[in-house]
């Protein structure tokens, strides 16, 4: 059963993908909730982080998301358009949708981003169309 929860994102590590799959792009981040991992449900969120003059490549997967841009500006891809996205800004991404983001700044691209899904591992990202 889930119990009310206070993460302290700066303990912390931030993770990445270590595989050398450079499909992918380059984007570090923190899982905030996600069932396995914290004694919660229901919802899979964390923060991610992109450096300049990287992405988090196009890409899609079954459940909606949720990106909330909280420093930085950048490229959001959705579908086949491009926006400009930066601090304050709210993006929802239906499922299966394609989407990405791009830092095209001077200074780092922090986002929140959540999923209606108990755990991180019951997304399968696919990054080809």
């Amino acid at each position: 059963m889930s119990q009310p929860l206070i993460i302290h994102s700066d303990a912390l590590a931030w993770e990445t993908w270590d595989d050398g799959d450079v499909s992918r792009g380059r984007v570090f981040w923190r899982t905030l909730f996600s069932q396995g991992r914290t004694n919660s449900d229901s919802l899979t969120a964390g923060i991610a982080i992109v450096h300049p003059a990287d992405a988090l490549n196009p890409h899609h997967h079954a459940p909606a998301e949720i990106y909330f841009v909280i420093q930085g500006e950048g490229v959001m891809t959705l579908g086949k358009e491009e926006h400009r996205v930066r601090a304050g800004d709210a993006i929802f991404i239906p499922g299966d949708v394609r989407h990405g983001i791009a830092n095209r700044s001077h200074e780092d691209l922090l986002f929140l981003y959540a999923f209606p899904t108990d755990s991180f591992d019951e997304i399968v990202y696919h990054f080809t169309d």
